[in-house]
Parts: C-alpha cells; sequence; structure tokens
C-alpha cells in the first residue's frame, strides 16, 4: 500500500566484488537481476495509457546522498517521448505482462 511500483525480478547472477583485495574478498557482492513483472497502482497511470506512468501522478522519494528529495516540475519536453512505444519494447515484454498460469 505505500508502494505504488513494485517491481518482482529472478536471480540472475551473482558477482563477486574486489576479489583481488584481501581485505574486501568475499565481503561484497554485486546482484544481477531480471525483471520479470512490474506492478503499478492505477491511481498513477496516464489517463487513457494502458502501460504509461503519469510522472505528474507518481511523485517518488528519492535517497541521493543520504538525503530525500521529491521531483520538482517538469523542465524540458524530452524529443524521445515522441518514439511510438513499440519500437523499444524487448521481446520478453509479452512474458512480463502476461500473468502466469498458477
Amino acid at each position: 500500500m505505500e508502494c505504488p511500483i513494485q517491481l518482482e525480478a529472478q536471480l540472475a547472477a551473482v558477482n563477486p566484488v574486489s576479489e583481488e583485495e584481501p581485505l574486501q574478498r568475499g565481503k561484497i557482492l554485486s546482484l544481477e537481476l531480471k525483471i520479470v513483472r512490474v506492478h503499478l497502482d492505477s491511481s498513477i497511470m496516464m489517463d487513457g495509457q494502458l502501460n504509461r506512468i503519469d510522472p505528474d501522478k507518481w511523485r517518488p522519494l528519492i535517497m541521493s546522498f543520504q538525503q530525500f528529495y521529491g521531483l520538482g516540475e517538469q523542465v524540458h519536453a524530452s524529443t524521445l517521448s515522441r518514439i511510438p512505444e513499440e519500437l523499444y519494447q524487448t521481446a520478453d515484454r509479452q512474458h512480463a505482462v502476461t500473468p502466469p498460469n498458477r
């Protein structure tokens, strides 16, 4: 209820970091995840758009340098937003939007 966006992921790989440093070896790991499903609350969706989040409705809290920030007003329009969504969707997207057989 506190988070309007939730991501389901599968662990794809575990990568050790700084293995060449004796004091660091085995203490730091980088986890590679594959997002398999995205859950979005309808209250943040763009009107008339099934797969788009409305940035004016979703106001995420962001931590930057141990301080919390919100989002300000839009600074500049993006030309990327004019690209049809179908052109940059990946082949595995259908799997992510189709509920699994349970």
